[in-house]
């Protein structure tokens, strides 16, 4: 899946006085041969996960990076994102995340915690899908960074301090909001414990 990427998606929506005026248009539509309007189309429910995998965890906070996938889009603009796909029968939500970012990325990281879920709806194929994405934040256990999946365009390491300003999507940028604020909690974590025990 990528980034809020959507994948092919266009808006099957008509104003009713624009269904009007193609009655007029076309005589036979009154009767509701052909006429989408009375066609319901099928709802379709997706869930995918995914994640923030972050290196330098345990080091200054100006040396964190995360691993960012990039796609390009129908326009040509490289629109960057996080790592995610779709949740395979028998995983678990951090199973997929783990997975999806090493696949995507070529890097492994483990979950550390839960960043919250992003849900949107779009239309495809002659479906609506609602999709749920599960976001995780993940440290850094190893490999390289690679963009070997066909999917995928780039990958980089990007500074956390940068995640605002690269990310494309408003939600995302959210969740590395929420990851910020996760990653400061576990730095003080260490120091309240030390100052409580000295």
């Amino acid at each position: 899946m990528r980034g809020r990427s959507r994948g092919p998606t266009s808006i099957d929506w008509v104003s009713a006085a624009e269904r009007a005026n193609r009655s007029r248009r076309n005589p036979r539509r009154r009767s509701g041969h052909g006429d989408r309007s009375n066609t319901r189309m099928r709802t379709v429910r997706e869930t995918s996960a995914g994640g923030l995998v972050v290196d330098g965890l345990d080091g200054p906070r100006d040396e964190q990076c995360a691993a960012l996938i990039g796609r390009t889009d129908r326009r040509g603009r490289l629109l960057w994102s996080l790592p995610k796909g779709h949740i395979e029968q028998g995983e678990t939500a951090e199973q997929t995340a783990m997975r999806e970012v090493a696949e995507e990325t070529g890097i492994q990281g483990t979950v550390l915690a839960e960043l919250g879920s992003i849900d949107y709806w779009f239309v495809t194929e002659g479906r609506r899908v609602h999709k749920t994405v599960h976001h995780y934040l993940l440290r850094f256990q190893g490999g390289e960074l690679s963009d070997a999946d066909v999917e995928v365009t780039e990958v980089a390491w990007v500074p956390l301090a940068e995640l605002e300003s690269r990310l494309a999507y408003a939600d995302e940028r959210r969740l590395a909001g929420v990851a910020g604020e996760l990653i400061e909690q576990m730095a003080s974590a260490p120091r309240e414990a030390t100052r409580e025990n000295g």
